[in-house]
């Protein structure tokens, strides 16, 4: 039935405007399709999806789990991250398409349904798709790299869900989910959710010592460099880290009383030699120490900086002793910065912190759901659209340039059309990216 609403009358114009929802099928999702195609190259989420076992009466399923997932996480990179998103999406052709329907097949499936599967998965399932999110970092590279680096962070989400703990940095009850990317190009190796526990060194050198063994698997000399905030300083890593071949690091150290009677001398000189010039003074220490929880002294980089703010002290402990202090400090660790933005991509841009499951595992099925959204993203803009600015645009940049287009979708016996408009604004380099993926 053809339903038209007359809106109003525009000043400048001589004939009415109407609305109705008669066109033929359009999809605002039309940049999806780049992303599917490079989901299907990648094999990512069929692989994510066969860690899950199926549970249902085989004679009833209309919705298989990969076309659920599938569907969940390029919803996800359209902007809507919700599971209530997946009713109002169901007859999206284009969202179809990329769940491997055709458009004139049956509905996408409901929220009760994708919500019975996030609460369905189980804790051994979640730790195969934990492993899965690694092995797809190690196939993202052609060749294998000489050296990588390790960032380990983490962020805190809020709620009153399972395992929601207090902690004493935020003062509240939250989740700590902890990430981990690699430093050079900013591909997601890992996201796991935690518990909101007090202190942030629980487990911290198991998970190191088992993410590196899985790597070194593949790659047998690769240099894995370590890198994160004081945190994520463990002696019992820096230990077994001294008994590894190609294995270094470089993580931040809390400052104690040792420590500042030791930087007492230069915190003096620096702030003597600004009084005299009135200019920044920024020094480098290189020295040996030891706390009373480590079996072995370490070498650490003290930064002491003085200018018009007053004085700051950084400390470092590093495997790299043979290096320039300040090359250390300034070009190695200070980029652990960049780990924070692609935190806050994932947390700004997709919406990874949305832990609104009542269970601890469900939320963690949904953290992994926005994550693989992540990582094919990243993907798209790194191969598809490289040389380009929207190789290093932001999530929300490339999802309203590329994946939120308007599209006409026609259906016919032997294809499926998809047309774009004629003047698109980046006609160009969705064409070019069009061929990368072909």
């Amino acid at each position: 039935m053809q339903v038209q609403l007359e809106l109003f009358q525009f000043e400048d114009l001589k004939k009415p405007v109407e609305v109705s929802f008669t066109a033929p099928d359009l999809s605002s999702l039309g940049g999806l399709h780049l992303l599917h195609g490079v989901n299907l190259k990648q094999g990512f989420l069929p692989s994510l999806c066969s860690h899950i076992q199926e549970w249902r009466n085989e004679d009833l399923i209309v919705h298989s789990i990969q076309e659920m997932v599938t569907r969940r996480v390029f919803q996800i990179q359209a902007g809507y991250e919700d599971a209530d998103d997946c009713d109002a999406l169901r007859k999206d052709s284009m969202l179809k398409m990329c769940a491997g329907l055709l458009p004139s097949d049956h509905p996408l499936s409901s929220q009760p349904t994708m919500t019975r599967l996030e609460n369905h998965v189980t804790h051994s399932e979640l730790y195969g798709m934990g492993k899965e999110f690694v092995m797809q970092f190690i196939r993202s590279y052609k060749k294998v790299p000489s050296k990588i680096i390790l960032d380990f962070d983490d962020s805190n989400t809020y709620g009153a869900q399972q395992l929601s703990l207090f902690n004493e940095y935020y003062g509240e009850y939250c989740y700590m989910p902890l990430y981990v990317f690699e430093g050079y190009s900013g591909r997601l190796i890992l996201p796991l959710l935690r518990p909101g526990r007090a202190s942030k060194r629980i487990n911290v050198f198991g998970l190191m010592r088992r993410l590196i063994m899985e790597i070194r698997k593949h790659w047998k000399h690769t240099v894995i460099i370590v890198r994160g905030d004081a945190m994520f300083c463990s002696n019992d890593f820096m230990e077994w880290a001294k008994s590894q071949h190609a294995v270094e690091f470089i993580t931040g150290l809390s400052g104690n009383k040792a420590l500042t009677a030791k930087a007492t001398p230069w915190v003096a000189r620096a702030a003597e030699e600004y009084k005299r010039y009135g200019k920044t003074v920024k020094r480098y220490y290189r020295h040996m120490y030891k706390a009373k929880a480590w079996a072995k002294p370490q070498w650490v980089i003290t930064k002491v900086e003085c200018n018009g703010m007053g004085t700051n002290v950084r400390h470092v402990v590093t495997s790299f002793y043979m290096m320039d202090p300040k090359v250390v400090y300034e070009k190695l660790y200070c980029k652990r910065g960049d780990c924070e933005l692609y935190i806050k991509e994932l947390k700004e841009g997709l919406w990874s912190d949305r832990m609104s499951c009542s269970k601890f595992t469900a939320n963690q099925f949904r953290l992994f759901m926005h994550a693989a959204a992540y990582v094919l993203m990243l993907e798209a803009k790194q191969t598809l659209f490289r040389q380009t600015g929207l190789a290093d645009c932001t999530v929300s940049t490339f999802r309203e340039k590329v994946i939120l287009t308007a599209v006409r979708i026609t259906e016919y016996k032997t294809k499926i059309k998809v047309e774009y408009v004629r003047d698109h604004p980046i006609r160009d380099k969705i064409r070019a990216a069009l061929r990368r993926s072909a």
